[in-house]
Order: structure tokens, then sequence, then C-alpha cells
């Protein structure tokens, strides 16, 4: 996703670049190919919104319920633990958002190349309270996780989930601030294509 926010930003940089060009016969080329990118990024930012405001059902999933019975609300993370080598590829980190007393939160797993995943909580940016392993013998039958009560199934696992979380952070961090300097520079060729030209006294 990074990569994509990055390339766009990228993308709406040179067009705004182009906008210079007002004249001579290069200036129909700029304008086109501004128009393009333009086009090109409206449609990216919308689909990519539209995923993400929307659950995504995966047919042949494992479906994970996350119930939070705990009084207070939790900020919950996933990790599934994958059959590779490289730890890049073998955790993947979910965020699955903040969850109020008594309510739940569902996530779709493909599990074809795992049998294991874990369930850490936040109360605050820092303070882990909640970290537990599951795992999964069969992989027909959805989970549902009630978390009752504050423990930390394993102080080095939970770690480790720690290093991965905050890395998920991380990532997260940068790609917000090339998707909000993506938007602001297809707000500012937005104006420019549609801006009318002065009309002379």
């Amino acid at each position: 996703m990074f990569y994509l926010f990055f390339l766009l930003t990228g993308l709406l940089s040179l067009s705004l670049l182009l906008s210079v060009i007002k004249s001579g016969r290069f200036k129909g080329w700029a304008k086109g190919l501004r128009i393009i990118i333009v086009v090109a990024s409206v449609v990216a930012y919308t689909v990519l919104f539209v995923q993400k405001s929307v659950d995504e059902f995966l047919p042949n999933s494992l479906t994970v319920q996350v119930v939070n019975k705990l009084p207070f609300p939790l900020d919950f993370y996933l990790i599934k633990i994958n059959d590779e080598a490289d730890p890049d590829l073998r955790y993947e980190t979910r965020h699955l958002g903040k969850i109020r007393n008594n309510h739940y939160r569902i996530d779709y797993l493909k599990m074809e190349a795992s049998d294991e995943f874990w369930i850490a909580a936040y109360m605050g940016n820092k303070n882990l309270v909640y970290f537990s392993q599951h795992s999964v013998p069969n992989k027909n039958e959805d989970k549902i996780i009630e978390v009752q009560n504050y423990i930390v199934q394993s102080a080095r696992l939970s770690e480790l989930a720690k290093t991965r979380i905050e890395a998920l952070k991380f990532g997260n961090i940068k790609t917000a601030i090339w998707m909000t300097l993506g938007l602001i520079l297809l707000f500012l060729n937005l104006a420019l294509l549609f801006r009318k030209n002065k009309i002379p006294n």
C-alpha cells in the first residue's frame, strides 16, 4: 500500500510540474497527460477508500470473531503465523481496531499456509494487557475468542508481537503521510485543471 501512494504522489507531482507548460507544441500533450494522471489518481483513491470502508469477506477462509468482555475498550491486533522462513512473510500483522465492552470485531484469515495466530490487545498506545496464542487444528471451524481477563500467555512471544505491531504502526504512519500529501497534490491538480482563465479588461 505504501508503494502505491508513493507512486501516486510522484505522478501527481509530475502533473503539477507539467502545468507550467502553457504554450508551445507540447502544451496539448502536457494537458492530456495531466488529465490522465488526475483521472487515474481519482479512480485509485476512490477504489482504495471503498475497499477500506467495506468488510472484505474471503471465501474459503477462517472467520475469527474477537469479543471484548473486559470493562474498558482495548485496541486489538491479530498476527497470523505463516509457514515462511522470512520474518517479513512469516508474521502477518493486522489491526482489528478498538473494541468496546461487550462488542466484537470479525476478521477473515486465509489459513492454507498457516495453523496458528496470536491476539494482542493494548490499553493506550504502549501498555500490552492481553496476549494469547491460538492453534487452528480444524481450518473449517470458525473461531470465537472471548477476552475476559488481562493475561499475557507468553512473555517471549508477546515481545515478538510488540515488535511486529510497532512495525505495522510505523508502516501505517508512512502510508498516511504519503496518502495525505497525494490528496493535497490531487486537489491542487484539480484546481489548476478546472481554473478558468482570467478575461483581460
